[in-house]
């Protein structure tokens, strides 16, 4: 396994920290970026509404019933890009090998460092100390050998955090952690792995990849590898977003319009908290379909303007299951994607050389 120098940055309560930051009455107070519309949705929220149990995703009136208090401001993605831009500039003096996940957070390859410092843990502190310095917000850190375990690590000390997980560390770290805190453990899977028995990385450890791949297919192999704490992924630079929505799978299979609406309305949540939070606007929206013996069904639309609006979102994603309508057989899944952005182009692939830790700090 390639050994690197990963940092993984991530910005604390990006959205709603700019808020609170650019109107000194929304500081110490819940906050929520959204709509507090009937059919609103949380695209974010400040660290004193988390406190009440509000979390991006939620719809409005449950936010709001939680929290009595809380103050919704609309979104201001113009803003928020552009705070980004400043935030990316930072890393570009440390390193070339920067891959942006979304405006709020970023993995960065620091093995071979622009200016020499050679220690991952002090380029992290120099960045953070400089966003706070330049924008005012706070941002945590997670610094590792891989970028597994380097994002598990910036959740670790949230909010304004730093946390190290050195070679060594690296699989007592993951061991210990519940396998819900893993990227790509989802709900339904993390559920699944429950029933299971697995419930931390421990328990995922101790299975054989035999095991996990009559449960869980394809992705059994990395399943496998992250509970042993490896994570071979290269940082790939200008990595263009090629798709971002969300799918959701139903308790039981539906038929009835009404139903899928209503169900749809769940994906279509899902999908602009996801949307919104990549500051994403693309000319495509495909739904897909799943029916209950397994079969896919895609159904897109190429509109000629972007869409960057829930309202445009969810009116084209009712179309196009209206299109798929009456159905004869029940619908386990729906998923909705947008695609088509203005920024595609082909991905530049990074090349990186191995690293022996013995001959630096790890961390």
């Amino acid at each position: 396994m390639t050994l690197r120098k990963i940092i993984h940055i991530d910005m604390d309560a990006f959205y709603a920290s700019v808020e609170q930051r650019d109107d000194p009455a929304l500081r110490g107070r819940p906050v929520a970026v959204g709509s507090a519309q009937a059919r609103g949705v949380v695209a974010a929220a400040s660290y004193e509404a988390r406190a009440f149990g509000v979390r991006s995703a939620m719809a409005s009136v449950t936010a709001q019933r939680r929290c009595p208090a809380l103050v919704f401001v609309p979104p201001r993605f113009d803003v928020y890009r552009a705070v980004s831009q400043q935030i990316r500039a930072i890393f570009a003096d440390y390193t070339d090998l920067i891959e942006p996940l979304s405006l709020d957070e970023a993995y960065l390859d620091v093995t071979e460092d622009r200016l020499g410092i050679g220690s991952a843990t002090a380029i992290a502190t120099q960045i953070r100390a400089r966003i706070k310095a330049d924008t005012g917000l706070t941002a945590s850190a997670g610094v590792s050998y891989n970028k597994f375990i380097a994002k598990l690590a910036s959740d670790q000390n949230k909010p304004d955090g730093l946390c190290v997980i050195r070679p060594a560390q690296g699989p007592a770290f993951v061991a210990a952690l519940p396998v819900k805190r893993f990227h790509g453990v989802g709900p339904v899977t993390a559920a699944k792995m429950e029933r299971l028995g697995i419930r931390t990385g421990a328990d995922l450890r101790d299975r054989s990849l035999n095991e996990l791949t009559r449960h869980f297919g394809s992705s059994a192999g990395y399943f496998h590898r992250a509970a042993h704490g490896e994570d071979d992924r290269p940082v790939r630079p200008d990595r263009p977003l090629k798709s971002v929505g969300a799918e959701r799978t139903f308790d039981r299979d539906l038929t009835d319009e009404a139903d899928l609406l209503l169900a749809l309305e769940l994906v279509i949540d899902a999908a602009w908290t996801r949307i919104a939070r990549a500051g994403a606007a693309g000319r495509t929206l495909t739904l897909k379909a799943k029916f209950a013996d397994f079969r896919v069904i895609a159904r897109s639309r190429t509109l000629a303007l972007p869409l960057s609006d829930k309202g445009q979102i969810a009116e084209t994603g009712q179309s196009l299951l209206r299109s798929l309508l009456p159905v004869s057989q029940g619908i386990r899944l729906l998923g909705l994607t947008l695609s088509g952005f203005r920024t595609d182009q082909p991905r530049q692939e990074a090349v990186q050389p191995p690293l022996d830790f013995d001959k630096g700090e790890a961390g």
